[in-house]
């Protein structure tokens, strides 16, 4: 069986290869702390996220207390973003980490000095944030021209499930998703079109809130 490495906020793991139908599930899937139909899950996210698209960072403020800032940071240190990558982050339709990774590249290519590293610059970084909510993607468009990022062709915004990606095989160096992977109603379908378009060697980090067992603290 091969084995490959995934990669999230606590560290990493070894996850044998597998295809959705290897894997059973129930027709019935989770939605906050109730048992929805599956067919009735995706309807109930995109209703959700269509009313908090515009405040969808404070949510996750209040949700992290503020945390899921930091660990956004350091999702991005993990996934050590290079420029000349494919990118691909999968549920991040405001743009929140592409920006980040897109900062770390130019900070790169700003110290970039050697004539072999300029060399290597020269090759063009694309990344893809992709979202199956156009509300949310209308966000991250709208911040993006804040940023000064409108007419960047690195930065691209597809509207996309994540159960069923538009990308080829093996075009990406790096696959995110943060806080995404909750609302999706297969995740093995999402798991396994991750490991389709990753290339050899490239890295999955997936961020996401779970359950703690401190009384207090689960209860918030």
């Amino acid at each position: 069986m091969a084995l490959r490495t995934v990669t999230g906020k606590l560290g990493s793991k070894l996850l044998p290869r597998f295809s959705p139908a290897s894997l059973l599930h129930s027709h019935a899937t989770s939605f906050g702390f109730k048992e929805v139909r599956e067919d009735e899950k995706s309807r109930m996210v995109g209703d959700v996220f269509s009313n908090v698209a515009s405040n969808y960072d404070l949510m996750n403020d209040v949700m992290s207390a503020g945390l899921h800032r930091l660990w956004k940071d350091r999702l991005v240190s993990k996934l050590n973003p290079f420029p000349g990558m494919k990118h691909l982050d999968v549920a991040g339709g405001t743009g929140d980490v592409a920006f980040r990774i897109l900062d770390s590249i130019n900070s790169i290519r700003r110290r970039a000095m050697q004539d072999v590293l300029e060399d290597d610059l020269q090759e063009e970084t694309k990344v893809y944030v992709s979202d199956i909510n156009p509300n949310m993607l209308n966000v991250g468009k709208k911040r993006a021209l804040e940023r000064g990022l409108g007419e960047d062709k690195s930065l691209q915004w597809v509207e996309g499930d994540a159960e069923a990606l538009s990308f080829g095989d093996n075009t990406m160096d790096g696959y995110t998703i943060a806080f995404g992977i909750r609302n999706v109603t297969h995740i093995e379908k999402v798991l396994s079109e991750a490991y389709r378009v990753l290339k050899h060697g490239g890295r999955f980090l997936c961020l996401e809130l779970s359950h703690v067992e401190v009384p207090v603290f689960k209860q918030l």
